[in-house]
């Protein structure tokens, strides 16, 4: 099976990452993007190399549909880890089990600790559970890639106490940009939904108390659906309790819904599932049961009626809807006013940025339109604003540093002349990030025109170092042409290409360092850039 670029780029990453001595490694792919596909490819790399490999999960039906995919993408089979059967010294090199069942005492006795040369851990939001690490444990020498959905800033921080590194992140705004995953469209309800007597539990809304919380406003939820063009549609509605799922099927079949409700104890799950597939029936409603291992690409609507603080789970439960099918424009996402004075809760501009400001704006902006609006649109209009501030906040800074006699660039000033927004909001999230920088990183650096004094730890030292040398390799301004052209009033430059910046500096340089007659800095643009 040929990887897309992005799945080839994530699994060689890994592999680096793996070189480098990082030997627990996070990877990190949208719903809808193939991460079952690459951590197949990447267990066929060490299979092919004499080793074992082991999935993890926690479900049962995650487990068959990692089995089915290894064998479909590099014929490799595998046995399942369950009851009755042990995948202990069976001629298959790969084993699949549930972390229920490979934590039990007797059975991962059964492995010596050198079994397994790599640990693939499914959905790796869980990985810092009592029994993932008991397992983990029990094979020290294992190699261990992480795949999940989503890892945001914060969870990231949180993994970071197991995993060394992020070996590769595709944001779900980069699989929509490139077609891989379909546009999200998000309208507000304007009904406003008090949280404020909900407790919290291991830290998200308690579902047993929102269910009583959302109890009052069913009935309205269901006409704002109506209202919304929901009968049209094919809708996915989350919801916090059964019974509340149970409840609001009943609602929504009343006011003429193709309507059915699917959890855990649901004897005809399978046919209404079916049924729902082949468009017999038009909304499904569920208490969390189809967040992970249930597909349906032509989902075009998803209520979220289980409010949450966990932006991986907000992620799982739109995720259903992201996948792209003939006919299918765009996901409308139906967002609603819960009133919450003590939390901040994930809104569909969580999904595609992981800058809380700018997610902030954005649903500002999203409540204020009273219609669907393009999620993607709505955060750039936010980011634009951010920036502008940010410019105006930076500027007596950057005046300041751009006047230093000094030859090597400020990285703040670096990155803020790349408009790189991941260098200037950088916090360290793995152990090795927040070492000193090595000399070598300094070295590098010091010869390319950085600062190296001004550089804070190991990890920005290494995003520095990729930006350099992705910027090299695009044939773009390096930071010591970008200096010397800002100092002489040039805006933009780090935009400029290599050759432009380079002529740039040749006609100054004959002109004893001074700006050509009819050219004005302010304004000027390369010929280059002009023509595209």
């Amino acid at each position: 099976m040929e990887l897309r670029d992005y799945q080839e780029a994530a699994r060689q990453a890994v592999h680096d990452e793996w070189a480098a001595g990082r030997r627990r490694t996070l990877m990190v792919l949208p719903t809808g993007t193939g991460k079952t596909v690459v951590f197949a490819k990447v267990i066929e790399d060490v299979v092919r190399k004499g080793g074992r490999a082991l999935v993890l999960a926690h479900r049962g039906e995650l487990l068959d549909q990692a089995a089915d995919k290894l064998l479909a993408v590099t014929g490799l089979g595998a046995n399942v880890e369950k009851a009755g059967q042990s995948a202990f010294d069976d001629w298959y090199r790969v084993c699949v089990g549930s972390v229920q069942t490979m934590m039990r005492d007797r059975r991962l006795s059964a492995f010596p600790p050198d079994y397994f040369d790599l640990i693939v851990v499914d959905e790796a939001h869980h990985t810092l559970a009592e029994g993932y690490l008991k397992v983990l444990g029990h094979f020290p020498g294992a190699k261990v890639l992480g795949v999940t959905a989503t890892a945001d800033r914060g969870d990231r921080r949180d993994l970071g106490q197991y995993y060394d590194s992020l070996a590769y992140e595709y944001s779900m705004l980069d699989a929509v940009r490139d077609g891989w995953l379909c546009k999200i469209q998000a309208q507000t309800i304007p009904l406003k939904i008090d949280l404020s007597g909900v407790s919290v539990s291991q830290g998200d809304f308690k579902a047993s108390d929102l269910g009583t919380a959302l109890d009052p406003y069913l009935e309205a939820i269901a006409e704002e659906m109506v209202a919304a063009g929901c009968l049209g549609r094919k809708t996915v509605v989350f919801l916090p309790l059964i019974k509340t799922s149970q409840k609001f099927a009943g609602m929504l079949a009343a006011r003429g819904f193709a309507c059915a409700e699917v959890n855990g104890e649901s004897r005809d799950r399978a046919d209404v599932l079916q049924r729902f597939a082949s468009g017999s029936l038009n909304v499904l409603c569920n208490s969390m049961l189809l967040t992970e291992g249930w597909d349906c690409p032509d989902v075009d609507c998803i209520v979220v009626l289980r409010p949450t603080k966990v932006r991986s789970l907000y992620a799982q439960m739109v995720g259903r809807g992201t996948r792209v099918s003939p006919g299918k424009e765009a996901l409308l996402v139906l967002d609603f006013l819960w009133h919450s004075k003590r939390h901040e809760l994930c809104h569909p501009a969580h999904l595609v940025t992981d800058d809380a400001e700018a997610a902030r704006l954005a649903t500002t902006a999203l409540e204020a339109a009273g219609m669907p609006v393009d999620v993607e649109e709505a955060v750039s209009t936010a980011t634009d604003d951010m920036v502008r501030a940010a410019e105006e906040r930076l500027a007596l800074r950057l005046d300041e540093m751009r006047q230093r006699q000094r030859q090597l660039v400020d990285p703040v000033q670096y990155a803020y002349s790349i408009q790189s927004s991941d260098l200037l909001g950088y916090e360290p999230e793995f152990p090795w990030q927040t070492a000193p920088p090595s000399k070598a990183q300094l070295a590098a650096l010091e010869k390319a025109g950085i600062f190296p004094d001004e550089v804070p730890n190991a990890g920005y030292a290494s995003m520095l170092i990729d930006k350099l040398v992705s910027r090299k390799a695009a044939g773009l301004a390096t930071p010591k042409q970008i200096r010397l052209l800002e100092r002489k009033g040039f805006v933009h430059v780090g935009d400029w290409g290599f050759q432009a910046a380079n002529r740039l500096i040749g006609r100054i340089s004959t002109n004893g360092w001074r700006v050509p007659d009819g050219i004005d800095p302010a304004s000027y643009v390369p010929k280059a850039m002009a023509r595209e």
